[in-house]
């Protein structure tokens, strides 16, 4: 996934990316973030708190692999 991201200090707009069975891999929260992504989105009408912790911890981990900081949404 190329990507031509604006450094975020210049970037006044932000990337929301929904996390769903397709794309909470560590690979695509990887990719997502190599991208350009700013907040993942959890929709937390579908699944179990463990699931939705387990994919908050994967998000975490990425972003520091990557340095940077993402915010997590927790859409009720």
């Amino acid at each position: 996934m190329a990507s031509t991201v604006t450094p975020t200090v210049n970037r006044r707009t932000k990337i929301v990316a929904t996390i769903g069975p397709a794309s909470e891999s560590a690979d695509m929260i990887a990719r997502l973030i190599g991208a350009g992504v700013n907040v993942f989105r959890l929709n937390f009408s579908h699944g179990s708190a463990e699931q939705h912790a387990r994919v908050a911890r994967r998000i975490r981990k990425q972003a520091a692999i990557a340095n940077r900081y993402v915010g997590i949404l927790a859409d009720l």
